[in-house]
């Protein structure tokens, strides 16, 4: 998995390690942490464009993000897809998930919700 920071830098390590290097940066700066994850995607054309965030946030100093992107060509109906955000920002949470324990940093991660909309009678 390729991830990437917000201004487009690629991050060379796995991903594991980053985000302790990132834990262990900002808290010895003094800062709180609270990482949120999410996956959201679009349709263009054929493709399907996946994009997971893990954003880091400094209680009440902002925060920052890693992105990783994911495009494939198969097809899926609207509720396949939102399962698949979903499940992506679990996989990584899932894989995330110690350090966040060992580092007493808080953790959520972001789903998707579908309503489809009301049909007349």
């Amino acid at each position: 998995m390729r991830w990437r920071k917000f201004n487009g830098d690629t991050i060379d390590l796995p991903i594991i390690t980053a985000v302790e290097n990132a834990i262990k940066r900002e808290t010895a700066a003094g800062y709180k942490l609270k990482v949120c994850i999410g996956t959201d995607s679009q349709v263009k054309g054929k493709e399907t464009e996946f994009a997971t965030v893990i954003v880091f946030l400094r209680e009440g100093h902002g925060g920052f993000m890693f992105i990783h992107n994911d495009r494939t060509r198969q097809q899926y109906t609207i509720k396949e897809r939102m399962l698949m955000e979903v499940a992506k920002s679990i996989e990584i949470a899932y894989e995330l998930c110690n350090l966040f324990t060992l580092y007493n940093v808080d953790m959520e991660v972001h789903g998707h919700q579908y309503q489809p909309a009301f049909q007349k009678q």
